[in-house]
């Protein structure tokens, strides 16, 4: 498959493979398959091709080589990520600061830091669902031991101005790490940070290939028992298949990046100007800036669920709240911290080679969609 599925509107959720990946992928088969931490030739050759693709990283994130992880998932990523640094700095305090929009891996992490004796703080945002700078530097405090914040969020897309939180967090000796996987491969990673986590099957790489970046300035100690491989920061062998292919798909997407993200901003003003017309619809992040794909919104009288199933069952595979709650009863925290209806919430991720003509049958499917539930509903005409 060189392109998405006709319909697919969830890349926030997760890219279609890209055709560098599947490529990379079957070559790593063949020359990757050993054990890269072996001194015989197959060994060697894995090797070889771990190392590349942790180079091929590194020069898109804008760190060395040697900072670069790689782990099972994102989710695993950011767990370490944080727990390392939380343990890496103890001596100075166990506080921790956060937006109230991060991915759910980071605040749940950060209620396992609270339950075990720290504090947190999670720093509320506005209406767009952007962080203020002064706000989250207000937080930071003598014993602040890590500061968090995502570079764009995964639910209505708001870019967050991390180059500002990380001047700040630097300025207060804080170590700031940020959740990168929205952007890593599209946008280049704002200076400052100290630990930068992503996934590849944001960006078109295979699932199962998380990056942690840990700058040699942070003190990070791991929180793994002895015995761990990538630097200390991941446990087990590494599937090198995957992480070549991750890499391969990472150069590809991050090459094409300053074209694809015109075009794909293009089609989802589209959206968004079409949604401001669709009765009862209320726009998320409007005038915010936000990622050139992804548009959020949310329909009065309509159940999100029913909207995304209708949807799919019409050809269109969009999600409601994010990927990571979206198969809970709980309402998104993204949209309850920005203080908008959350109620029938829309979100559509255009993904890389969507074509215009399946975002205007997108467009002029959902009044229908639309009409059909409220009526369901007994709410026409409302």
């Amino acid at each position: 498959m060189t392109g998405p599925p006709d319909g697919y509107f969830d890349a926030a959720s997760t890219e279609p493979l890209h055709p560098a990946a599947r490529q990379a992928w079957l070559a790593a088969v063949d020359a990757g398959w050993a054990d890269p931490a072996r001194l015989y030739r197959d060994g060697r050759r894995a090797r070889m091709r771990l190392d590349e693709a942790r180079e091929i990283v590194a020069g898109v994130i804008g760190a060395a080589p040697a900072e670069v992880s790689f782990t099972g998932s994102g989710t695993a990523a950011l767990q370490i990520g944080m727990v390392g640094c939380l343990r890496g700095r103890a001596r100075v305090g166990r506080h921790l600061v956060a937006s109230a929009v991060e991915h759910s891996a980071v605040l749940h992490t950060a209620q396992w830091h609270e339950a075990g004796g720290g504090s947190v703080d999670l720093v509320g945002v506005d209406r767009a669902g952007r962080v203020d700078p002064a706000t989250f530097a207000a937080a930071l405090r003598p014993d602040t031991a890590l500061a968090c914040l995502q570079t764009a969020n995964h639910e209505v897309g708001t870019v967050q101005p991390v180059a500002e939180v990380a001047a700040a967090a630097g300025a207060a000796n804080v170590p700031l790490l940020v959740d990168a996987a929205q952007t890593v491969g599209r946008f280049a990673v704002p200076d400052g940070w100290g630990v930068l986590c992503a996934s590849a099957h944001k960006w078109g790489g295979p699932p199962g290939v998380g990056v942690l970046a840990v700058r040699r300035t942070a003190r990070w100690r791991s929180p793994l028992p002895p015995g761990e491989r990538e630097s200390g920061r991941s446990p087990g062998f590494e599937n090198v298949p995957a992480i070549a292919a991750a890499a391969a798909a990472l150069a590809a997407v991050a090459r094409d990046a300053a074209a694809e993200n015109a075009r794909l901003a293009t089609l989802t003003e589209r959206i968004r100007a079409a949604a401001a017309r669709w009765p009862d619809i209320a726009l998320h992040a409007a005038g915010a800036t936000t990622l050139p794909n992804l548009v959020s919104f949310s329909c009065l009288y309509i159940d999100g669920e029913a909207l995304v199933t209708e949807l799919d069952r019409v050809g269109f595979a969009v999600n409601s709240g994010s990927s990571c709650t979206a198969d809970t009863l709980r309402p998104s925290h993204v949209l309850e911290a920005m203080g908008v209806l959350s109620h029938g919430n829309v979100r559509v991720s255009l993904p890389r080679g969507v074509t215009e003509s399946d975002v205007d049958e997108f467009i002029l499917t959902v009044p229908g969609v639309l009409a059909k539930l409220r009526a369901i509903a007994g709410v026409e005409g409302l």
